[in-house]
């Protein structure tokens, strides 16, 4: 066996160890890298994507599809020229150490921080049903403010906005909350439209994806005209750090209603009562229910209902066999960095705007 190989496999394995064991010991000292590694992390993460922010589009987007090629290219030179199998075998194997090292510890690692409540100061705990149906309430009826005041066709249908626009102010969306809390301090670079996966994304069921080896936060340019700002803004909060799902999903909500745009305030009301009616309609049916029609004069809650039966009609196009396998990774991906309750935590968020209701009380 020739040098390089050896030394590659090496290399390929002391990569592997470091992120490995930084695993093991930011899950279980916790209080001792936090909060120094995240301001690393989105200082790193700010430096990547300012470098990729010279074009609108993803990078790591069309990159992907250039090192397949590259990887295809590169096989077929070393059957032509017979070269040993080995080397080959641990120079792909080497790269994709490097880019799992890098994705690791330049980002990973933030799954292990401390809860993003602590930092906001919010008082997360079990409620009641009561409490939930009253938070769902006042969701509601919030969105229902917002409704009228967004553009919809003749059909009182919402339009979509502007891509590139709405991605410009979810990318900056969380400079006005990071001077009250530094934890939404990082890039505010524009959220970029992933042109090459995005539509096979959708079919998989994911709406957004982050990018650590580019910090790059991206959505599908067909994420339908509500969803998209807080969308966005979610995407945004995995590149400030916040990697659990549930923490990015309270963060987009924070960004959405600190903004001064009607739209934006309007997505993140809308998304605010799209998890609190779901927990409530699992908690107890007949209290969603009556909820849900004790308004029935109310012009922005009929105007919200459309938008909800909209979207849910928009999203059925892309149902497929793909959610289930998608669905799979993506939750042991999530066990894998302590997030117990895999894709479970999507709703987990409800506590937090239950918390954060009660501190409008």
């Amino acid at each position: 066996m020739k040098k390089s190989v050896k030394i590659k496999a090496l290399l390929s394995l002391i990569l592997l160890a470091v992120s490995g064991i930084n695993m093991i010991l930011f899950k279980q000292f916790p209080s001792f890298f936090f909060p120094f590694y995240r301001k690393i992390s989105q200082k790193w993460i700010a430096m990547l994507g300012n470098v990729c922010s010279v074009v609108k589009v993803a990078v790591w987007d069309i990159l992907m599809i250039l090192l397949a090629v590259l990887l295809i290219i590169y096989t077929v030179r070393i059957i032509i020229k017979k070269k040993s199998f080995f080397q080959w075998l641990t120079t792909v194997i080497l790269a994709v150490c490097i880019l799992v090292f890098s994705a690791v510890n330049g980002w990973m690692l933030n799954h292990y921080a401390p809860k993003l409540s602590e930092y906001l100061n919010l008082d997360v705990r079990e409620y009641s049903v009561q409490q939930l149906y009253d938070a769902c309430e006042y969701y509601m009826l919030k969105a229902a403010e917002y409704a009228p005041l967004i553009q919809r066709d003749g059909n009182k249908a919402a339009l979509d906005p502007d891509f590139y626009e709405t991605a410009e102010k979810a990318g900056s969306s969380y400079a006005r909350l990071a001077e009250r809390y530094p934890v939404f301090a990082g890039s505010c670079k524009p959220v970029k439209k992933l042109s090459v996966v995005g539509e096979y994304l959708m079919y998989n069921g994911i709406v957004g994806m982050f990018m650590p080896l580019s910090g790059e936060a991206g959505v599908p340019g067909s994420v339908p005209a509500i969803p998209l700002g807080y969308t966005m803004c979610h995407e945004a909060a995995h590149r400030l750090g916040i990697a659990s799902e549930q923490e990015a999903n309270y963060a987009a909500f924070m960004a959405c209603i600190n903004s001064n745009d009607d739209y934006f305030l309007y997505s993140g009301y809308y998304n605010a009562l799209s998890y609190t009616f779901s927990s409530l309609w699992a908690a107890d049916s007949e209290k969603a229910r009556e909820l849900y029609k004790k308004y029935p004069d109310n012009e922005g809650v009929l105007l919200l209902q459309k938008d909800r039966q909209d979207t849910r009609e928009y999203y059925r196009k892309y149902e497929s066999p793909l959610q289930d396998i998608s669905d799979e990774i993506n939750d042991r991906y999530l066990k894998t960095f302590s997030q117990e309750s895999g894709i479970q935590s999507y709703g987990e968020v409800t506590d937090y705007l239950i918390a954060f209701y009660l501190t409008e009380q």
